[in-house]
């Protein structure tokens, strides 16, 4: 565990508590802004770049998490070596000049690769929020400040479609890849005038891929490590399935509502903040592994529920069932993900910043493999969706009962001790 930053650095240059979490917050929520403020902007693009089929349009989120999942192998291990200011600051440019080159382009290959070069600069904030929190906090205090940074993270993907919406109503969709970029350079700047280097000097690594890939090849070969891993890839891909068609399902050919998509998709993202405060009072009494094995099976359940649904309604069934449903998977794999990937992480201490930026970086691209599988396979209904919860709920299942070796709710390796 990284000692404190040195007081002297504390009481001249860092901020206090309340900007500090609203900084790193926001840090980290430049991902999902970027994925979810853009699509109320499907419409116009499509009109925009002469797309037919809308389905292609998805593309554009899963791209983007693509280049966010690569990424985040790279900032990892380059802040051990340089340093976390440089490295975000580096990444915060590329995301701003994907955006700039995005509001530019004029076909639709090339809106692809510059919101894939979005996606690599987003991962910095990913990977170096959690890095500069770790550095500057321990214990219940850092657990604290990441329960207070998620709070605010989350709402994010809640408010950024309707900001999406409001843009448009006055401006056109280049001002959508505007406002990322203006986000990109405010925070940018805000991060270079009040935060300083957290990372010590003493806690500096040389540069050495043998180091890296060592860390690598401990965390491949870590059963827990791997499956849990593999499990929050899983889950991720219904959420990225979800995401993808979302604006086709309630905007566009299923229900039809237009403007009122961000209203949904808003409602439908706040029960993943429900479910950290409920992860966040439950997980001390009850462990990691009874929480995420029953979410885990929940989730499941409404699996099959959805598909229920679809069936009895020839694919088109009633909105607030449908979303109710929706909603109560989002509760379930809230509260199953974040202990997925704290098991997933458990064991690997010795090698954590390496077996954090690799398991970020493979459980995302895992989640936009099977999301632009189930995304792409939309037909005006919601059956590749409802499908793609089921397949992916058992899926998950399977790949948790390998590895804890058949067993569920109980570790089969020894939890942190509860304080």
């Amino acid at each position: 565990m990284h000692a404190p930053v040195d007081p002297k650095i504390l009481r001249k240059r860092l901020p206090g508590f309340g900007e500090f979490v609203a900084l790193v917050a926001l840090t980290m929520g430049v991902t999902a802004y970027g994925v979810d403020n853009a699509l109320p902007a499907f419409p116009a693009l499509a009109r925009a770049f002469g797309v037919s089929d809308q389905n292609q349009l998805q593309l554009l989120v899963y791209v983007y998490m693509t280049g966010f999942g690569v990424a985040q192998l790279v900032y990892g291990p380059i802040s051990d070596v340089v340093g976390r200011r440089p490295a975000l600051l580096v990444g915060l440019g590329i995301y701003a000049a994907g955006a700039l080159m995005a509001m530019l382009s004029g076909e639709l290959h090339t809106l692809l690769v510059a919101r894939a070069i979005q996606g690599a600069g987003a991962g910095a904030g990913r990977v170096l929020a959690v890095a500069i929190v770790r550095d500057r906090y321990a214990g219940r205090e850092m657990a604290r400040v990441m329960s207070l940074t998620m709070i605010i993270f989350i709402m994010v993907p809640v408010l950024a479609p309707a900001i999406g919406g409001l843009i448009l109503l006055v401006a056109d969709w280049h001002a959508i890849f505007g406002s990322m970029l203006v986000l990109a350079v405010g925070i940018g700047t805000w991060f270079a005038m009040r935060m300083p280097e957290t990372l010590r000097p003493e806690y500096r690594m040389p540069a050495s891929v043998g180091r890296v890939l060592g860390g690598i090849r401990t965390t491949v070969t870590c059963r827990p490590a791997l499956g849990y891993g593999t499990a929050v890839g899983c889950m991720f891909g219904s959420i990225m399935g979800y995401v993808g068609s979302s604006q086709q399902i309630f905007a566009g050919e299923v229900y039809g509502l237009g403007a009122y998509f961000p209203i949904v998709f808003g409602s439908v993202a706040a029960l993943m903040g429900l479910a950290a405060l409920i992860n966040s009072r439950l997980v001390r009494r009850l462990g990691m592994h009874r929480i995420s094995h029953l979410s885990m099976l929940a989730f499941v359940g409404v699996g099959v529920a959805l598909c229920a649904l679809a069936l009895a309604y020839d694919g088109r069934p009633p909105l607030v069932a449908f979303v109710a449903l929706l909603g109560l998977g989002q509760l379930a794999s809230g509260l199953a993900m974040p202990n997925f990937n704290a098991l997933a992480m458990e064991p690997l201490g010795a090698v954590a910043g390496t077996a954090s930026s690799f398991i970020g970086s493979y459980t995302t691209l895992v989640g936009a493999f099977f999301g632009a599988v189930v995304g792409q396979s939309f037909n005006g209904t919601v059956y590749p969706l409802t499908l793609g919860y089921l397949g992916l709920g058992i899926m998950t299942v399977i790949v948790v009962l390998v590895t804890e070796r058949g067993r569920l709710f109980r570790p089969t390796h020894k939890e942190p001790a509860r304080s």
